[in-house]
C-alpha cells in the first residue's frame, strides 16, 4: 500500500465536477509575498517544473508591472509548455494589449466589486464598474484570448450585484468567472451558499481564488468544488499575500487521497517543486507544513518509531516516496531502543544489549540538555560507551 486514509471518507457520496482545472499563481500572487522577487531565470525554472507536474494553467505574472516582468512572461511563453499561460490584467485596454504582446493564451482581468472597494479604492458606481469590465472582456475576446473575469473581494460583495456582473461577463464571452476571497473572510458554509447561488445563474466555469487568513483556503476550495465550481487557484507551498493562498500540494493530495479525485498530476515531483520554490523565494517551508514539511515523515517518539519501522502507515497517511519526500528517524528524548538500534544498523555498528541501553540513556540526557542529536554527537555518544567507531 502507498497510502491508507480513513474508510469513512467514502461513506458519503460527494459530487465533484468531472473536469477540474487547477491554475497555479505562484509566479503572480506568490511573488506578491512581501520580500519575494523572482528573476526571469527563476520564474522559468518554476514554470518548467509546474509543467512537469502537468499543471493545467500557469498564471505567469502581471506584465504591466515592469519590463523585467514582461520579459519573464515572454520567456515562459517561448518555452512552449503544455500548460496554458495566463497573466493578470486590470480592466484596461493597455493592460490587455500588453498581455497580447506577450503571446499568452489568456488573461485574468479583475476589478474590485465590494462596497468597500467601490467607495474607498475605486470611487466608482456599480454601473461604471459594469461598463468598464464588459468593455475589457469584449476587447480581450476580440483578440482571441481565453478570458477569466475576477471579482476582487467577491466574498464581501452584494450577491445581486455579483450575479448581475458575472452574468454580464458570460454574455460578453468570458470563459470563466473567478470568486476572489481576497481577505480569506468566508467560511466553507458561506462558500457553499455563494457558489450554489451563482451556479443557478451561470453556465460558464467558476473558479475560486482563496486566501488563507483564517486557515480555511483549502477547505473553502474543496467546498466550492462540491457546490459547483470547477477551477481552483493555488500557489506552491501556499505562499502569497499575507497568510497566502490555497497550497497546490495540499489541494492535489487531499483530492487524490482523501476524496479519491485523481487529476493525473505527476505527484512524484511535489517535494522537488516545493524545495525549489523555497530556495528561489527564500520563504522557508515550516517544519510542520502539511504534505511537504520535513516533520511530516520524521519520527522521534519511541512508541511511534517501533510501529513505523514495522509498518510506516501506522503513523503516516501515505508513503513519502509518493511525492518524492523521505522518511527519517530522529533521535531524542522520546527515543527507545529500537530507534537507536535502527540508527546503529544504518551505520553498520553492532552493540550488546547493555551497550544499547546505555547509548539510549545518553541520547536522552544529551537531548534534555538542549543538544540536537546529529551524526557527530551520536558518534561521540557511541564512542563513550564502546570505544572508537567509524560512522
Amino acid at each position: 500500500m502507498e497510502y491508507y486514509v480513513s474508510p469513512y471518507n467514502q461513506s458519503v457520496d460527494l459530487k465533484f465536477p468531472k473536469d477540474i482545472t487547477v491554475y497555479d499563481t505562484t509566479l503572480r500572487d506568490g511573488e506578491q509575498t512581501p520580500g519575494v522577487c523572482l528573476r526571469t531565470a527563476e520564474k522559468v525554472k518554476i514554470a518548467r517544473l509546474l509543467d512537469k507536474l502537468r499543471i493545467h494553467q500557469i498564471e505567469a505574472g502581471f506584465p504591466v508591472v515592469s519590463s523585467e516582468e514582461k520579459r519573464s512572461i515572454k520567456k515562459i511563453v517561448s518555452e512552449d509548455l503544455d500548460a496554458d499561460i495566463l497573466v493578470l490584467s486590470r480592466t484596461k485596454k493597455e493592460d490587455i494589449d500588453t498581455a497580447i504582446d506577450c503571446g499568452v493564451d489568456g488573461i485574468i482581468t479583475f476589478m474590485g466589486t465590494s462596497d468597500l472597494h467601490l467607495k474607498y479604492k475605486l470611487k466608482m458606481s456599480k454601473e461604471e464598474i459594469l461598463n468598464v469590465c464588459m468593455s475589457s472582456i469584449e476587447h480581450a475576446k476580440d483578440h482571441g484570448l481565453f478570458v477569466a473575469f475576477s471579482a476582487e473581494d467577491a466574498t464581501r460583495t452584494d450577491l445581486d450585484f455579483l450575479k448581475k456582473l458575472y452574468k454580464k461577463a458570460e454574455e460578453y464571452g468570458a470563459d470563466r468567472v473567478h470568486i476572489a476571497d481576497t481577505v480569506g473572510a468566508i467560511s466553507p458554509q458561506g462558500m457553499n451558499y455563494l457558489v450554489s447561488e451563482l451556479r443557478k445563474e451561470l453556465n460558464i466555469g467558476i473558479a475560486l481564488h482563496c486566501h488563507n487568513d483564517f486557515g480555511m483556503a483549502l477547505s473553502n476550495s474543496i467546498t466550492g468544488l462540491l457546490a459547483g465550481a470547477n477551477a481552483i487557484s493555488t500557489t506552491i507551498n501556499g505562499i502569497g499575500e499575507r497568510a497566502g493562498n490555497t497550497p497546490l500540494e495540499e489541494l492535489v493530495m487531499a483530492l487524490k487521497l482523501i476524496y479519491n479525485v485523481d487529476l493525473d498530476f505527476n505527484i512524484k515531483i511535489f517535494y522537488e517543486l516545493s524545495k525549489l520554490t523555497e530556495k528561489l523565494t527564500h520563504m522557508k517551508i515550516p517544519d510542520n507544513k502539511p504534505i511537504v514539511g520535513r516533520n511530516v515523515f520524521r519520527h522521534e517518539s519511541g512508541i511511534h518509531v517501533d510501529a513505523v519501522l514495522e509498518e510506516p502507515l501506522t503513523y503516516e497517511p501515505f508513503l513519502p516516496e509518493l511525492i518524492g519526500h523521505h522518511r527519517r528517524i530522529v533521535l531524542g528524548k522520546h527515543s527507545g531502543c529500537r530507534a537507536v538500534k535502527a540508527k546503529l544498523t544504518e551505520c553498520g555498528i553492532e552493540v550488546s544489549r547493555d551497550e544499547l541501553c546505555k547509548i539510549v540513556e545518553r541520547v536522552k540526557k544529551q537531548r534534555e540538555k538542549g543538544k540536537y542529536i546529529n551524526d557527530k554527537l551520536f558518534n561521540e555518544i557511541v564512542r563513550s560507551v564502546r570505544g572508537p567507531v567509524d560512522l
